[in-house]
């Protein structure tokens, strides 16, 4: 099997698992558009690729250093995805304006490229999978380059169908049902943020 179609299956496979990433990627395509969804989920794809990189061109210092720190990025994590779910659990459904429109399409990537960036776990799942399938050697420069792209494709796959399924619905969601996509989705992301907080102070 190529190292690219590896990639995909890897990237693809660790996207899928809907967490905070995913209800964030749905109610945005909800809220304000597939477009707003699909960079959501790509900022996601984007913290992968570089963790991915880290893995695939077997950067221990680098994987070593994070690890190190998980405590602390957890922490952030958690509290950056605590004001998101608060952010989103009290927003109410209405039209953007154009300039509150650019802001969502600039922030919507940004944001999960932190979130996924502070999320310690990432790196350790990329870790243990490419040591299972013998890959992160860093002696190929070529086939790492090709993973790495794959995981980026994969994860950029799965965002793509997500927003686009989503956003489908969008057109037959009444502001009361929007309302309550904002109350679920809030709900869970502020859950997520709590207990990555907690996981963080009982380590």
């Amino acid at each position: 099997m190529s190292f690219l179609l590896r990639g995909l299956l890897i990237g693809f496979s660790i996207a899928a698992p809907v967490g905070p990433i995913g209800a964030l990627c749905i109610r945005r395509s909800l809220a304000e558009g597939r477009l707003v969804g699909l960079l959501t989920g790509l900022g996601a794809a984007t913290a992968d690729a570089v963790y991915g990189a880290i893995a695939a061109f077997g950067l221990t210092a680098v994987s070593g250093a994070l690890v190190s720190y998980r405590t602390w990025l957890a922490l952030l994590g958690g509290v950056f995805l605590c004001y998101l779910g608060v952010r989103t659990l009290i927003a109410t459904p209405q039209e953007g304006t154009r300039s509150s429109r650019r802001q969502s399409i600039a922030s919507a990537y940004g944001s999960t490229l932190i979130l996924t960036l502070t999320n310690p776990m990432t790196i350790l799942s990329f870790v243990a999978i490419f040591a299972g399938l013998g890959l992160g050697s860093g002696s190929d420069l070529k086939g790492a380059t090709m993973l790495v792209a794959g995981v980026f494709a994969g994860s950029a796959a799965w965002w793509l169908l997500l927003s686009t399924g989503t956003a489908m619905l969008r057109s037959k969601l009444s502001d009361a049902s929007m309302r309550l996509v904002n109350h679920v989705s809030g709900s869970i992301i502020t859950a997520f943020g709590i207990y990555a907080i907690a996981t963080a102070f009982r380590s």
